[in-house]
């Protein structure tokens, strides 16, 4: 005999979790399934960065910056700790041609309401001592921060049932249930579960759950891999991004045109120190289905890349490495919102490499939808219709 649920919700990731927690706040009734455990996915295979300058002005930054709201006094709110801290962070630009592009990019930020601005090399050599000689200045907000991913999934999942989640772990979900036209439920290898509604919160997973109802949902995995050194002395002041970070996040289809490896692999500096002082140095962004293994031209072109933009770096031993998968959409924007065509189904996926940055503002927009019929900003430009 099945069981049955208000709400059942597909993924115990961060976005899975904040989305069940804030329901749970609104009194209603969940379930969360979990094929594995929290974090072994993308939350747990990530960076610590927040970067709200790294959106590109429009919804995008509006969400970060209202999810950075809610980032503030979220460690009390949740009661476990996340290793919250808003350093700020520089994004590093080594040439005129991209000081010119960051200019433009920068000032559309600021419209937005995003306090970020242009320095040069002195002033950002002295917020991060090391830098190379040829890097001509960097971008800085104080806006930007810091949380430990595997510790904000965590503390998102222990809120969530301390206000009467049922979380089940290592519960795959094999097969949606439907009637006509109607999730009305799901089969994992535990059994069978009915529900009013099901969310679809798997990440880089989230077309194959789709799948399931006969959708094609163009969200795919995109390896990124992520190099931890040795605990050192805080060395690194700042969360640290580059421009060419940038331009290989937003613009993929340049990339296939370089005859440069590092290019071709997607490989942008991204920078930070753990509160334990581990290094995390990343990243690549390539798209090799779901292999999540380290590669070595991989590993080699990120240490490239970051000891020419900060050759300090040099002197630092690696411990291990890491690989991940993001959940990637054509337009960079994640999926959020009821699926036409068939009913009961919610999306929530499709974060790219935002997830931990955009989980609260997700959660609360999606207890928000699907409780009040809107969301306190306009989502339509994150309908997961939008591609039909």
């Amino acid at each position: 005999m099945s069981q049955k649920s208000e709400i059942i919700i597909i993924g115990g990731g961060v976005i899975g979790t904040s989305i069940a927690y804030q329901l749970a706040k609104r009194g209603k009734k969940v379930t969360l399934m979990e094929s594995h455990d929290h974090a072994s996915g993308a939350s747990g295979s990530c960076d610590q960065n927040i970067f709200l300058q790294s959106k590109n002005p429009g919804i995008h930054l509006e969400l970060a910056l209202a999810s950075a709201k809610m980032f503030d006094g979220l460690e009390e709110e949740l009661g476990s700790p996340i290793e919250y801290h808003r350093r700020g962070g520089m994004i590093l630009i080594e040439s005129p041609a991209e000081m010119e592009i960051m200019k433009s990019f920068v000032a559309r930020q600021k419209q937005i309401g995003l306090e970020v601005d242009i320095i040069g090399r002195s002033e950002a050599i002295k917020l991060q001592p090391g830098l190379a000689e040829h890097i001509v200045g960097s971008t800085y907000s104080t806006m930007d921060a810091e949380v430990n991913p595997i510790e904000l999934n965590i503390a998102y999942a222990r809120a969530a049932r301390k206000l009467g989640v049922d979380i089940k772990l290592e519960t795959a979900v094999t097969d949606l249930m439907i009637s006509n036209n109607r999730v009305i439920g799901v089969v994992t290898n535990k059994g069978e579960f009915q529900a009013d509604l099901v969310v679809n919160a798997t990440g880089a997973w989230a077309a194959q759950i789709a799948a399931m109802a006969g959708l094609q949902v163009p969200i795919k995995p995109r390896r990124g891999q992520i190099i931890i050194t040795e605990p050192v002395p805080r060395f690194i002041k700042k969360g640290i991004l580059s421009a060419q970070y940038i331009v290989a996040k937003y613009n993929p289809q340049l990339l296939e045109k370089s005859s440069s490896l590092g290019v071709k692999l997607g490989v942008g500096l991204s920078l930070s120190q753990t509160d334990k002082g581990n290094i995390l140095i990343g990243a690549t962004r390539e798209f090799v289905g779901y292999d999540t293994t380290n590669s070595r031209e991989g590993i080699r072109e990120i240490l490239k890349n970051a000891t020419r933009l900060i050759p300090p770096l040099q002197n630092v031993n690696i411990i291990r490495t890491m690989g991940g998968i993001r959940p990637y959409t054509p337009d960079g924007l994640p999926l959020v919102g009821f699926v036409k065509g068939i009913d009961g189904l919610f999306m929530a996926a499709g974060h790219e490499g935002d997830g931990i940055a955009l989980a609260p503002v997700t959660g609360r927009i999606a207890a928000e939808l699907i409780t009040e019929g809107k969301a306190f900003i306009d989502v339509e430009p994150l309908n997961p219709n939008r591609f039909n």
